[in-house]
């Protein structure tokens, strides 16, 4: 872990997604952060210790899906599937699909493995198997605040984790889509999809992969804009739940705030590759972009 100093963090921005703002001043105690994401790996070990079983893994509750055909309620999770040229961007639905049998061994579902790829990012997790792994780690997860603290590495107020400029020199500082988004990824440096822990440089603090490779969960609950500390909160509404998967209606479960953006965000479709950037996803929800790591 990296020890990650105490100080002002001057949180959010006003240049991109209105969920950014306001900007405002946090004070953040001093903690530890993991240098990167929880890899396969890591999670492989906990699995094998604990006997763990993932959400993606578990049986549906068919009252929990009330309408759904009960031969579709199977375990699995969502699949980014390239699309076969341009879509409409408004319409995730283009991109995503519904995969019985992904979880986080077989990502991609039945057939799809993570034996080449240990050292990449665990994904298929939802919230509450970060936070299981956290607590058998002796661990928790990160706070919104602390995540971005770290992710901007000692830089105040800039755009990206290492200045203003998306690139550096030239140089591609994160595993984010390279090309036309969602039809055709160039790759990263090499990598499509997600790539090995510590492929690009790591920020001032020494962390690597704070923005790009895969989403992060934090403990925070979501809200549409930042909530003051001080100020009461702000309903976040009902939005629609990516499980429950087309013209489904919209989900009581609670959301959690993502951090630092993915392999799949692009200019123009997803600029979050960025510390103040910020979406949410449901608890239940489990990826093929979203993964964790833990703070002390």
């Amino acid at each position: 872990m990296i020890e990650i100093p105490s100080g002002t963090l001057l949180m959010g921005s006003d240049e991109f997604y209105p969920e950014e703002g306001p900007v405002h001043e946090r004070e953040i105690a001093a903690f530890a952060m993991d240098e990167h994401p929880v890899t396969n790996a890591d999670f492989a070990g906990f699995v094998s210790q604990t006997g763990y079983v993932t959400v993606a893994e578990r049986p549906l509750d068919p009252a929990e899906f009330p309408g759904a055909d009960l031969e579709s309620l199977v375990p699995g999770g969502l699949v980014f599937t390239p699309t076969a040229g341009p879509v409409d961007l408004n319409d995730w639905r283009e991109w995503w699909r519904w995969q019985p049998g992904a979880h986080w061994r077989a990502p991609a579902g039945a057939g799809s493995t993570i034996e080449d790829r240990m050292r990449h990012p665990v994904v298929q997790v939802a919230y509450d198997d970060a936070a299981a792994y956290a607590q058998w780690a002796g661990k928790r997860l990160p706070t919104e605040s602390e995540w971005e603290w770290a992710a901007r590495g000692g830089l105040v107020g800039r755009r990206y984790a290492w200045g203003d400029e998306p690139r550096v020199d030239g140089r591609l500082m994160a595993d984010t889509w390279q090309g036309a988004f969602p039809y055709r990824n160039e790759g990263a440096a090499g990598w499509v999809g997600t790539a090995r822990v510590g492929s690009f440089p790591a920020n001032g603090y020494g962390l690597f992969d704070m923005i790009g490779n895969v989403w992060e969960w934090t403990s925070n609950e979501w809200t549409p804009r930042h909530v003051i500390p001080g100020a009461h909160g702000v309903d976040s509404g009902g939005r629609e739940n990516l499980l429950l998967g087309a013209g489904s209606g919209f989900s009581a479960e609670p959301r959690r705030v993502l951090k630092g953006g993915s392999h799949l965000c692009a200019p123009e479709y997803c600029l979050r590759y960025r510390p103040a950037a910020r979406t949410s996803q449901t608890e239940d929800s489990a990826t093929t972009h979203i993964g964790f790591r833990c703070v002390r």
